[in-house]
């Protein structure tokens, strides 16, 4: 159990956390907080990577484990709608109110004092405890730690994703595929369009097959993909032209068992015999150390499976914190930075305090009581691993 003074300490360091506005590329106030709590609390090394990861360690055995959460948050563009200021992190009936109370400052306070406390009961011998908080997640999944790993040369043997769950233990979560729809026409004066081809005409039959491809996905049985258009813009020579160009933005999140031939072959019939083409919408960015960050957003689904020995440290880990078996297991809808260490073989599973649904929304909060028994649960699967 964790004493009821460190409980205390967590809940008081995550609401200086959602205090701390941390947009994605403005995480600089919020890294610095972190880096002096890691070294308050004893880390043996801290360090802000070039790209403005705030990293510590703790031990440093052969069995690695890294605990991922990120530091950046959505915009908060509807302050006066909140009942609860979304930056006064104000506790309300037992729950802890503000912009990144979910997603996802009470998972990074949890898995730091988790660490901190694990060496102090003695469950780092022969293992390394790396507690990671990312910049950027919420426009470039992994991309954080691509860099850290590559950087830092660490390679952990298990991941732990922080992201909320309701304090469930989650198996994985969809694919993503981010493409870029472009339509060429003909410019002409507006007064002569017939002389031109419009490449906003152009793309009409196209947007009335993206909505029928996601009806179809949408009336399949069990889990089943999604694809929503979320941007259009065009391009003239000037108001009074023909457009010469439309671009239509997609996002299709993939469920298991679809592949990249299967986004293919649904791109190809959906620009079939339209002046079109279709590429993955490589996105830019850059953070708050003025790193650039290039993105290319194609991740395919992943599961870890139920017999893997982490999640069976999972399991005893949950057995010790809640005192009963899991009765069921989770499996997110949205991305994470999960897709980077999935992607290089490292085993990795989810799990994390708030109800993820609450996450980007106004009134966003989180039970007290889910972070405090995250950080129990934390510090339990570090002896468990």
């Amino acid at each position: 159990m964790i004493l009821k003074e460190t409980e205390n300490e967590l809940i008081s360091f995550t609401q200086e956390l959602i205090r701390i506005q941390s947009y994605s590329g403005l995480e600089r106030e919020i890294a610095v907080r972190i880096e002096q709590k890691m070294l308050e609390l004893g880390f043996d090394e801290v360090f802000i990577d070039a790209i403005g990861n705030v990293v510590g360690r703790i031990g440093n055995g052969e069995k690695v484990i890294m605990f991922d959460s990120h530091m950046d948050t959505v915009e908060v563009n509807d302050p006066e709608a909140w009942e609860v200021p979304p930056f006064s992190a104000e506790i309300v009936e037992g729950r802890l109110y503000g912009r990144g109370s979910v997603d996802m400052k009470s998972s990074i306070a949890a898995s730091i004092y988790a660490a901190a406390l694990a060496r102090q009961a003695g469950f780092c011998e022969g293992k390394t405890i790396y507690v990671s908080c990312t910049v950027d997640e919420e426009y470039c999944d992994g991309e954080n730690l691509r860099h850290l790993f590559r950087e830092r040369d660490i390679r952990p043997d298990y991941m732990v994703i922080c992201e909320p769950s309701n304090n469930k233990i989650t198996l994985g979560h969809k694919g993503k595929a981010q493409i870029v729809i472009k339509t060429k026409g003909v410019s002409a004066h507006g007064s002569a369009p017939e002389k031109g081809k419009n490449a906003i005409y152009e793309m009409a039959e196209i947007i009335q097959r993206v909505e029928q491809t996601n009806t179809e996905l949408m009336k399949r049985e069990g889990p089943r993909g999604t694809l929503v258009m979320s941007r259009i813009s065009s391009v003239s020579a000037s108001l009074n032209a023909v457009p010469s160009e439309c671009e239509v933005y997609l996002d299709r999140r993939m469920v298991l068992g679809e592949t990249e031939e299967t986004i293919k072959n649904e791109m190809d019939r959906i620009i079939q015999g339209k002046e079109a083409a279709w590429e993955i919408g490589t996105l830019r960015r850059k953070s708050w150390t003025g790193v650039e960050i290039t993105y290319d957003p194609f991740h395919l689904p992943w599961k870890i499976d139920e017999k893997h020995e982490l999640t069976q440290a999972c399991n005893a880990a949950f057995v010790q914190t809640f005192g009963s078996e899991p009765q069921e297991y989770d499996f997110w809808d949205f991305g994470t930075n999960a897709v980077t260490p999935v992607s290089m073989g490292i085993p990795t599973i989810g799990f994390g305090p708030g109800d993820y649904k609450l996450a980007h929304m106004t009134n966003e909060s989180c039970e007290v009581k889910q972070i405090v028994e995250a950080c129990h649960f934390y510090t339990t699967l570090i002896r468990e691993v």
